[in-house]
């Protein structure tokens, strides 16, 4: 059976100038972190009210380096539970048959939230943690070389990037580099940086829409450039 899952990420407080047109309604929407600007509870609070209203089954994210107030806060009020958004903090959660891994980590940048020094000790912790049957990873960066580029160099983590060819999820869900939205196919796992705003904090970037069979594991999602139906 097909579920229709949509990716975002990095909305920094701007979560209502997404055309709700552009997500539609759906079985899963995965944000994968920096759904605020300065990570205070109150716009928290205002993104958990406009999340967990959106017309999906289930409503699934991460923290990002923007999202201070997670970093003591590892739950969300009931409520929002109750609406069947899930945070995942090192967590797995399985919909449908679906085995979905969130969490935060990611190189230092910049002295923001969730960093730990890049390939060290601590952050290889973060990434073992990540279970082996794993169908969707979510995390905020980007692994090293894939979907990172930034001010001519690469953001991402070579650390995760070792950690997922051994696990090979279907798909890899981040976010973080405003400038390189986007989906790369790579062995058997599709990589989506999912940023819905560009690198002037401009909302230009659509919600990125998959279809995932859960009998054969099988991705498929409308790609605009070629204008075909890619299955992974």
């Amino acid at each position: 059976m097909n579920k229709k899952i949509v990716c975002i990420s990095d909305t920094h407080g701007k979560h209502k100038l997404i055309p709700r047109s552009d997500m539609g309604a759906g079985d899963i929407i995965i944000h994968s972190g920096d759904v605020s600007e300065q990570g205070g509870e109150y716009e928290i609070i205002l993104f958990l009210d406009w999340f967990s209203e959106l017309p999906f089954e289930h409503k699934i994210f991460i923290a990002g380096n923007h999202d201070f107030w997670f970093e003591t806060n590892h739950d969300i009020p009931t409520k929002y539970k109750e609406k069947n958004v899930h945070y995942l903090y090192e967590r797995s959660i399985e919909i449908d048959d679906i085995k979905i891994y969130g969490t935060p980590w990611q190189p230092e940048f910049c002295g923001w939230a969730f960093n730990l020094p890049r390939n060290s000790k601590e952050l290889q912790s973060k990434w073992d943690l990540i279970p082996n049957e794993v169908d969707i990873l979510i995390t905020h960066n980007p692994v090293f070389g894939v979907l990172d580029f930034s001010y001519n160099e690469g953001m991402g983590c070579e650390l995760l990037y070792k950690k997922i060819s051994e696990v090979k999820p279907k798909i890899h869900v981040f976010g973080h580099n405003h400038r390189s939205y986007g989906k790369k196919k790579i062995d058997e796992t599709l990589f989506i940086n999912a940023c819905v705003l560009n690198s002037k904090n401009y909302q230009v970037n659509k919600p990125v829409i998959l279809f995932f069979d859960t009998e054969t594991k099988k991705v498929n999602y409308f790609d605009e450039e070629t204008k075909k139906i890619i299955i992974i």
